[in-house]
């Protein structure tokens, strides 16, 4: 398995908000997570990725467990390194909120932060990722242009961009089309769809057209509890 969860459980203060859930992705797979809103389900993307501090209330028991290049990784082990982490699983939210820099600068940052240097090698990862993204076409004559020029479809592809150029094994995809236009969102399921060839993907969506559309593996999550459904 991609990622297993086990008997997880996670409170914020006096409330416990996901209890005692276990979950299995499968490598390879596009698995979504589904049920009514407030229940939990980004935070259960958000413990995977680390975006919780046990310092401001937060605490989570059980286990989470991931893998990547065939070694298996403690997701909450207190020192683990973040930034590999989230190199490895990286996430995309429902709201793209692009940097105010160029279409170019959005996407190639994370290989700034990772330590890529040559500037040839980040051209060829920054086309590949758009590519992979289904944007590059739209975008190869505007790299130089703010990224805030774009349509809200074209944001939310070059978020995915962003994500992808680290070349993730996972992908934590959090309500990623529920403010696009149909068109829009038929061009990230698309992507979304070809990406599952060469990434595990996890996906938080309210749709269930979507999910009957997309997913290989359902879990519902409701009152804290997660079932699987499919």
């Amino acid at each position: 398995m991609k990622i297993s969860i086990s008997n997880l459980s996670f409170r914020y203060d006096s409330k416990t908000i996901l209890n005692a859930v276990s979950m299995e992705v499968p490598e390879g797979s596009l698995t979504a997570i589904t049920g009514p809103s407030g229940e939990g389900k980004s935070t259960l993307l958000s413990v995977i990725n680390r975006l919780w501090r046990p310092e401001e209330g937060a605490r989570v028991t059980g286990s989470a467990m991931a893998n990547f290049k065939g070694i298996t990784t403690n997701l909450l082990e207190p020192h683990l390194d973040l930034p590999s982490l989230r190199r490895n699983a990286a996430m995309v939210f429902q709201n793209p909120t692009p940097l105010p820099f160029s279409i170019y600068k959005n996407v190639s940052l994370p290989l700034t932060f990772a330590g890529v240097k040559k500037k040839d090698e980040i051209t060829l990862k920054v086309k590949r990722a758009l590519n992979r993204a289904g944007l590059w076409d739209e975008v190869k004559e505007r790299l130089s242009e703010p990224a805030t020029r774009l349509s809200g479809g074209q944001q939310q592809r070059l978020a995915l961009a962003r994500a992808l150029v680290t070349e993730p094994e996972i992908l934590l995809l959090d309500e990623p089309t529920s403010s696009l236009d149909a068109v829009s969102r038929d061009r990230i399921e698309a992507q979304l769809m070809e990406l599952k060839k060469s990434c595990t993907l996890l996906l938080v969506s309210h749709s269930e057209s979507q999910v009957t559309r997309l997913a290989d593996r359902v879990y519902q999550l409701k009152g804290g509890r997660l079932e699987r459904r499919l």
